[in-house]
C-alpha cells in the first residue's frame, strides 16, 4: 500500500459536499418510495464519499471489471446511499433515484445483482463480511491481483455470530486486502445497540480477532481518508463514530426513526439545510484499477470419465472427493473447502491433490457457505464447499441468500440418514431435501453409486445457481457403466419387467434396499420396476409417471430421510396431475438414535425386509 498523502482542501471539501449531495439523494429517493432507511443511509454518508471518490479503485462505466476494487455493503438497508453513489459515479442517472422500491425498477429496497454494481445481495444481517472474505482470498490467493475489498457493516449486525466467524477466517488467512468499515451510529432498529459508542471495547474486539483496528470520527472526510492507509499486514477495521440521521436535525441521533422515511415537509427542510452546507457541484472521479485480475474460463469443463467395475463397493461420499481431483485436474479454477470434515467428506483428495486451491473453513458452516458465495462471485472460481449434510442447516440462511444473490455454488452434504449408523441423530442429515427444495435456484443431485456421483459432480460444475450433492456413508455396489449418459432432470430405471406391478423409487441406500427386495419379491412371483430420480429436483416427473401407470398406478417411495420435504413429497407433487396413481411412503418417521445401520434401516423400517412387507400389503398378497 502506498504511503498517505493528506488531501488538499479542495478535496476535502468536495468529499464533503458529496456526502451531503448522497444524504439528499437517499431522502429524496426514500420519501417518493414513502419507505426505506434514510437515517441508516445519513449515518455512512462521508464513509461512502471517501471510499468511492476518494480510496477505491474502479470504472464508473464498467462496475464488474475484474480488476475493479469490490464492495460489499452488508448492511444492506442503507441500499439508497449506494445507489446515490453510483448515481454521483455517473453510472445511474440522478432520477432513477426516485423509482426506488418500484416494480419495474432494479433499485430494489435491498441490494440484489440485478443491479450491475452488486456482486451479492445483502439485507439479511451478518453476511456482507464473510462474502467479502470470498473476494478478498480469491484476489490474493487465486488471483494474486491488485484489486482490494471494502465491507460496510452497521453496529447492530455485529452481534451476529456469523460476522465474528468472518473475522476470523480473515486474519488467519492474512487477508490484508479486505477493509471492514463498521458504522457505529449507536441505534438498532428497536432500541440502542450493546455497545452503543464505546468505540475501543469495539476496537478491543476486533485487535482480539487479529485485525488491525482504528477508530475515527465517521463525519471527519480527513480522518476517513488517512484511516485507509495501514501499516500492518493484517486485515484492517476501521471503526467509524457515526450518528444515525446525521445531517438532519429533527431525527439526528434519536431513536425510532429506525426505517421510517421522511415526511415531505420534514424532507424538505432537512434537503434545503443540506444545500446551504454544499459549497460546490464540483464532483470526483475515482482512480482507475491496475488492470492485473487474470482472464477465466469456466465453461465447458470435461472431465475424464469414471473408472468404476459394476458390483464394487464404494462409498459415495468417497466418490465425490475422486470426482473433485478429476474436475479440478480439468480446470485450474475450480476450487473446494470444507468445514473441518474433509477426512469424513473426502474433500481432503482435493486438497492433497490441488492445495493451494483447498480453503480450510474449519468449523464455521454459515461462513463455508459465504466464503464459497464470495469466490464464485465475478465467475472467478467454481467453488465446492462440503460438510455433513445436517451442519447445513445452521446455514440456511446463507444459502437462502446465497439463491437471492444469483450465486453459483456447489454444497456436498455426507453423512445423510439413519445409515451413518453409532454415532447418531446429531450427525444424521434427515431435513436437508426439504432444506434445498425450498430453495429456488437449486438442484438436487442425490446419487446412489460411484459413477452417478461422479456424473453429479460434473453437472453441478456446469449448473447454474445453488447445486446441492447429497452423499451417503455405506459402501454400495457400483451400478452403472462407466459409459452410462446421466442429465440433470433424468430418472434411471433401474429393473424392468413387463408384468411388473408396482414401481419403488428410491436414491442412495436406499436405491440399493429396493433392489435387494425386488430380487426377493420375484422370488414370490412379484415383479416390482425400479427407479433411480438421481435428480429430486429437478424430478423426472414424466418417467415416473409413465413407469407409474404402466405398474398398475402404484409408487412406493423409500427415503433415509424425515417424510416431511423429501423424495417422497416431491414424487406425490409430480404425479397430483395424473388421476388414479397411488404414492405410499416409507421414510423416517421420528427423532431416531444410536444403532447400527442395518439395525437403524431396519428400525425405521426403510430397509429391504419392509419394503417386501410393505409391496405386498399394497398388493394384497399377504
Amino acid at each position: 500500500m502506498e504511503a498517505y498523502h493528506k488531501p488538499d482542501h479542495a478535496t476535502l471539501q468536495t468529499l464533503k459536499d458529496i456526502a451531503n449531495r448522497l444524504r439528499i439523494s437517499s431522502i429524496k429517493a426514500t420519501t417518493a418510495a414513502g419507505s426505506g432507511h434514510p437515517s441508516s443511509c445519513c449515518s455512512m454518508a462521508e464513509i461512502m464519499s471517501v471510499l468511492f471518490f476518494h480510496v477505491m479503485k474502479y470504472k464508473p462505466e464498467d462496475p464488474r471489471n475484474p480488476s475493479n476494487d469490490r464492495f460489499v455493503l452488508s448492511k444492506g438497508h442503507a441500499a439508497p446511499v449506494l445507489y446515490a453513489a453510483w448515481a454521483e459515479a455517473g453510472f445511474l442517472k440522478e432520477n432513477e433515484l426516485l423509482t426506488l422500491r418500484k416494480l419495474d425498477s432494479i433499485l430494489e429496497g435491498h441490494p440484489v445483482p440485478k443491479q450491475p454494481f452488486v456482486d451479492v445481495a445483502t439485507g439479511s444481517l451478518g453476511q456482507g463480511l464473510g462474502a467479502a472474505c470470498g473476494m478478498a482470498y480469491t484476489g490474493k490467493y487465486f488471483d494474486k491481483a491488485s484489486y482490494r475489498v471494502y465491507c460496510v457493516l452497521g453496529d447492530g449486525e455485529v452481534s451476529e455470530g456469523s460476522v465474528w466467524e468472518a473475522m476470523a477466517f480473515a486474519s488467519y488467512y492474512k487477508l490484508d486486502n479486505l477493509v471492514a468499515i463498521l458504522d457505529i451510529n449507536r441505534l438498532g432498529q428497536s432500541e440502542p445497540t450493546p455497545l452503543q459508542h464505546k468505540m475501543e471495547v469495539y476496537k478491543s474486539r476486533c485487535e482480539a480477532f487479529g485485525w488491525n483496528a482504528i477508530v475515527v470520527d465517521g463525519h471527519s472526510v480527513e480522518e476517513l481518508c488517512k484511516a485507509f492507509y495501514p501499516c500492518k499486514k493484517k486485515p484492517l477495521a476501521v471503526i467509524a463514530k457515526t450518528f444515525k440521521g446525521h445531517g438532519i436535525l429533527d431525527i439526528s441521533d434519536k431513536e425510532s426513526w429506525h426505517g421510517k422515511p421522511l415526511s415531505k415537509d420534514i424532507a424538505e427542510k432537512a434537503i434545503k439545510n443540506l444545500e446551504n452546507e454544499i459549497q460546490s457541484n464540483k464532483k470526483l472521479k475515482p482512480q482507475y484499477p491496475v488492470e492485473d485480475a487474470p482472464s477465466v474460463d469456466i465453461c465447458n469443463i470435461t472431465m475424464d470419465p469414471p473408472t468404476y467395475k459394476c458390483g464394487d463397493k464404494i462409498a459415495t461420499r468417497k466418490a465425490y472427493g475422486t470426482a473433485l481431483v478429476k474436475l479440478g485436474n480439468a480446470n485450474a479454477r475450480v476450487i473446494a473447502m470444507d468445514g473441518d470434515t474433509k477426512n469424513s467428506t473426502f474433500s481432503e483428495l482435493f486438497k492433497k491433490s490441488h492445495p493451494k486451491r483447498y480453503i480450510e473453513c474449519f468449523i464455521a458452516e454459515q461462513n463455508m457457505v459465504s466464503v464459497a458465495v464470495g469466490c464464485a462471485t465475478r465467475n472467478r472460481t467454481i467453488a465446492f464447499a462440503s460438510t455433513f449434510a445436517t451442519f447445513f442447516s445452521r446455514a440456511y440462511d446463507q444459502i437462502r441468500m446465497a439463491a437471492i444473490s444469483e450465486s453459483n455454488i456447489n454444497l456436498c452434504g455426507s453423512h445423510c440418514g439413519v445409515s451413518i449408523g453409532e454415532d447418531g441423530p446429531s450427525q444424521m442429515g434427515l431435513e436437508d431435501l426439504a432444506m434445498f427444495r425450498a430453495i429456488p435456484t437449486a438442484t438436487v443431485f442425490y446419487p446412489s453409486d460411484a459413477v452417478s456421483t461422479e456424473n453429479a459432480v460434473r453437472l453441478a460444475a456446469q449448473t447454474k445457481g445453488i447445486c446441492f450433492i447429497r452423499t451417503s456413508r455405506p459402501e454400495n455396489e457400483v451400478l452403472y457403466e462407466n459409459n452410462e449418459h446421466f442429465q440433470i432432470g433424468q430418472a434411471k430405471v433401474v429393473l424392468k419387467n413387463k408384468n411388473d406391478e408396482i414401481t419403488l423409487i428410491g436414491a442412495g441406500v436406499t436405491l440399493h434396499e429396493a433392489l435387494a427386495a425386488a430380487k426377493a419379491l420375484q422370488k414370490e412371483q412379484i415383479n416390482v420396476r425400479v427407479i433411480d430420480p438421481f435428480t429430486i429436483k429437478p424430478l423426472d416427473a414424466k418417467t415416473i409417471r409413465n413407469n407409474a401407470i404402466e405398474t398398475g398406478k402404484n409408487i412406493l417411495t423409500v427415503e433415509d430421510h424425515y417424510y416431511e420435504g423429501g423424495i417422497g413429497e416431491a414424487v406425490m407433487a409430480a404425479v397430483s396431475d395424473e388421476p388414479g396413481i397411488a404414492v405410499h411412503r416409507l421414510a423416517v418417521s421420528c427423532v431416531p438414535r444410536s444403532g447400527k445401520p442395518v439395525e437403524l434401516l431396519k428400525l425405521f423400517k426403510i430397509d429391504k425386509d419392509a419394503i417386501v412387507d410393505t409391496v405386498k400389503r399394497i398388493l394384497n398378497r399377504v
